[in-house]
């Protein structure tokens, strides 16, 4: 049985990511039909991996990484905000949906998780052990490895920048937790504090709310603290 708040929290962010959808709204009905089939057809012939290797995914925006276990299993970890709803593993166990996925990172909760590859993949390319020449450690032995990674199975807490889905590959293959998509990523903040011309646009931000809202300590002082904050960070 569905757990009713469950629903309503998929039902609200369903409604939030309407308008992500609206651009499979312009393609034909067959079109996606045939992606999802591409999708699931998708095939990788897992000899080529051995247990512990680590296996990249790149996605649009990031990559997703996982250890393989051997038997067609990958161990990987990944947001999901159902089992603080629920404690039945079969539905727990399916495929993690992307309003399952999104509502996790907001909730900063997750699991370490065993799929097949087809499924850990959905329909992408694989990369293996593409980050070895990469990191300064050397990989540890694949056994070790997989070791670790069957170890740290079940329901962990979520970080997107401390604690996801590279820092628990990295760990269970070189002994650190590292994620250089994080690293990456603050470094690219810290680049558009330091600019100074990010004052001016957030002032001119905040002026033109001031305009559009009115002025009210919700909108005059997050005008007055977001620039200055920026200036002396800066």
């Amino acid at each position: 049985m569905k757990n009713p708040m469950y629903e309503v929290a998929s039902l609200l962010l369903e409604k939030l990511l309407l308008l992500a959808n609206l651009k499979l709204c312009s393609v034909g009905p067959g079109a996606v039909e045939v992606e999802e089939e591409e999708k699931h057809a998708s095939y990788h012939d897992t000899t080529y991996f051995k247990r512990g290797d680590m296996l990249e995914v790149p996605r649009t925006l990031f990559v997703h990484f996982g250890i393989y276990l051997g038997d067609n299993r990958v161990a990987h970890l990944m947001p999901d905000i159902l089992p603080a709803f629920t404690d039945e593993q079969r539905q727990i166990q399916q495929v993690v949906t992307n309003k399952r996925l999104i509502l996790g990172v907001l909730a900063r909760m997750a699991s370490i998780r065993v799929d097949t590859v087809e499924d850990f993949a959905y329909g992408d390319s694989i990369l293996v052990n593409h980050m070895d020449e990469a990191f300064p450690n050397k990989a540890l032995c694949g056994e070790e490895v997989a070791r670790r990674a069957e170890k740290l199975v079940g329901a962990t807490a979520y970080s997107l920048l401390w604690n996801n889905c590279e820092h628990f590959v990295t760990y269970c293959r070189y002994g650190s937790a590292v994620s250089f998509q994080t690293d990456k990523f603050c470094e690219t903040v810290k680049m558009i504090i330091r600019d100074q011309r990010s004052v001016l646009a957030s002032a001119l931000l905040g002026l033109a709310s001031i305009v559009c809202l009115g002025l009210a300590p919700s909108t005059t002082l997050p005008t007055i603290i977001i620039p200055f904050f920026l200036w002396m960070a800066g």
